[in-house]
């Protein structure tokens, strides 16, 4: 019998081991590479990528476990918005303050999958078509602009791409007229650029773009989870925790973008030893709380939006504890 018990508790043992390893405990803690950036009419080699448009699906099927591509949304329509950008000026919008427009007063825009350090331009083909490149030829700059913040990024196909801070610039293909800024918070990774390289607007929004994860004091929801912009993340129910898996797939991501991994030295306000990564089907790690993989919604355009809570019946924002924000029953 003493020896059937001892059997027992080491076959309890094991399943709580493997229970416990199925969250995951991988953490990214990568810095970042010293920037390249060459002053406008310089050259440097960029990796190329295809980003696609953001649907408005919202469906999931199937599921996978450890092993989210969060392509850019974008408008339709072709201004035929091109060339140079001129003279770079720095411009008062009275919904984002200051904006950074090209010499014709045409807003020009970042994309937060590109990466300034160094300096890379993640949207190319299809993605391109709707968010021209600005050309770095004859880029100057005017009131309001470092001109040496000013550089210029080689793209895939070999044309020079004007940069902000580092940051490849482009137009907008919806935006109609000179001082449209309709391609703001497209996707939640686009942006007007601000004079200072960052998204304008950021200041208001208590963001802080040197963390990835913190806490947001939301009226209706209480505390939630938001990430260095201050998009709200949110959990879906057809995830697990135990063990880790995704539920969210093929057209379901093209409205719900897994968060990145994050460093969490990066996080605020958060226990950091709950912060955790998974590894999905296509080899990306996405970030997970408490073992819930996180997500951002692509109908949340503007920091503080909750858009994507309740969606479907599934989707939740996240509260410190990890548990679904503003469901009082047991979760």
């Amino acid at each position: 019998m003493e020896k059937r018990r001892q059997i027992a508790f080491a076959g309890v043992s094991v399943a709580m081991v493997l229970l416990t390893a199925a969250c995951g405990s991988s953490k990214d803690n990568s810095s970042g590479q010293s920037s390249n950036v060459q002053p406008a009419g310089g050259a440097q080699n960029v990796g190329s990528g295809s980003t696609p448009g953001a649907a408005a699906g919202s469906g999931a099927a199937g599921g996978y476990q450890a092993g989210g591509d969060t392509g850019a949304a974008a408008g339709s329509g072709d201004t035929g918005q091109s060339g140079a950008a001129k003279e770079v000026t720095a411009k008062k919008d009275p919904k984002l303050g200051e904006i950074v427009t090209d010499a014709k007063g045409w807003t020009l825009y970042r994309f937060d999958e590109d990466t300034p350090k160094p300096a890379k331009s993640n949207c190319n083909d299809a993605c391109a078509t709707k968010w021209p490149p600005v050309p770095a030829d004859d880029a100057t700059a005017g009131t309001g602009i470092d001109k040496s913040k000013l550089g210029s990024v080689t793209r895939s196909d070999g044309t020079k791409q004007l940069t902000l801070e580092g940051w490849p610039v482009y137009r907008y293909a919806g935006d109609t007229k000179a001082g449209d800024t309709k391609g703001h918070g497209v996707g939640g990774t686009w942006n007007a650029l601000a004079p200072n390289g960052k998204p304008a607007g950021k200041k208001a929004t208590g963001a802080d773009e040197s963390l990835q994860l913190m806490l947001n004091n939301n009226a209706e929801l209480g505390k939630i989870i938001v990430d260095g912009k201050g998009m709200t993340v949110y959990r879906f129910n057809k995830d697990s925790a135990w063990p880790m898996k995704t539920g969210c797939l093929g057209a379901c991501l093209d409205t719900w973008k897994p968060v990145k991994a994050v460093n969490t030295s990066k996080v605020a306000g958060l226990d950091a030893s709950k912060v955790t990564s998974f590894t999905r089907p296509d080899g990306k790690k996405q970030a997970a709380f408490d073992c819930w993989l996180l997500y951002t919604f692509t109908g949340d355009t503007k920091p503080g939006d909750t858009n994507g809570q309740g969606k479907a019946g599934q989707w939740f924002a996240v509260t410190d504890k990890g548990k679904k924000a503003g469901v009082a029953a047991a979760q």
